[in-house]
């Protein structure tokens, strides 16, 4: 899966930030062209003002969408001494797979399942919602690349189904997700003890969180009620969901295929 660059530089700025993080209040402190320079160094970059403004443009969102801020301190309140702020702090704790961090959070997914570009489109540009900020936008593109793996998994169940000559559960067939998602899960449950251990682990963990996170946030951000209907951190947690929905999804299909009788 190619990772576009604009990730791939905040990746690098996120690493090395973390790399000289000081572990207290005495020693080196965090500052601007230490962290820029190594970067470019990474990247071999030398006079070339294009690629120059790449990683400065990726370098100003870190603190317009509120992972950085500015100073040290109230005597060293100004550049070139930044700060993590709290939201920052969370990003790094996780850093090779959170959604703050696309590239890493894409190559995370990618090693335990696989989207259709259908599913993958929408994904991504939930990321780029969720790390300039637009978490309300992010919530329904998670939504709906959630949707693009139910229906995928409904029409799999669908076609083999149909191909043993059993008769389809109508609600797999109907309009509405939640239909949907409620016939598959009906369709499993009374499967499940025919699951490996591992997919009857995977399903009873994370099939419900489809509809208690993403689904409900995303219904939140496009049915809203106030002006602020879904928050960065029931957003964050969708992200964070998606990828094992992606993954006991795709286990359920690879049973579907051999085992669904």
């Amino acid at each position: 899966m190619p990772t576009p660059p604009t990730p791939s530089i905040r990746e690098l700025l996120l690493t090395e930030i973390r790399r000289q993080e000081p572990q207290g209040y005495s020693g080196p402190t965090l500052q601007q062209a230490s962290i820029l320079n190594a970067v470019a160094g990474t990247l071999g970059i030398r006079q070339d003002p294009d690629r120059e403004q790449a990683i400065l443009t990726e370098w100003g969102e870190l603190f317009r969408t509120g992972l950085l801020a500015w100073g040290l301190n109230l005597s060293n309140p100004n550049p070139p001494f930044f700060h993590l702020t709290e939201r920052g702090r969370h990003t790094l704790q996780n850093l090779s797979r959170d959604p703050s961090n696309p590239a890493g959070y894409l190559r995370h997914l990618s090693s335990i399942a696989q989207l259709d570009e259908v599913a993958l489109s929408y994904l991504r540009e939930a990321l780029d919602c969720y790390v300039t900020g637009l978490f309300k936008a992010a919530a329904v593109m998670v939504g709906g690349a959630a949707e693009r793996v139910i229906l995928i998994l409904a029409d799999n169940v669908i076609q083999k189904l149909t191909s043993i000559a059993r008769p389809v559960p109508r609600e797999l067939n109907d309009w509405r997700i939640k239909t949907v998602t409620d016939g598959l899960h009906s369709l499993f449950d009374g499967q499940r003890t025919r699951f490996t251990r591992e997919l009857r682990e995977s399903f009873e963990a994370y099939w419900s969180a489809f509809a208690q996170q993403i689904r409900t946030t995303r219904n939140d951000a496009g049915h809203p009620e106030s002006v602020d209907p879904v928050t960065p951190d029931t957003v964050h947690a969708s992200l964070l969901v998606f990828p094992e929905l992606a993954r006991v999804a795709e286990g359920l299909m690879t049973w579907v295929r051999a085992n669904l009788t």
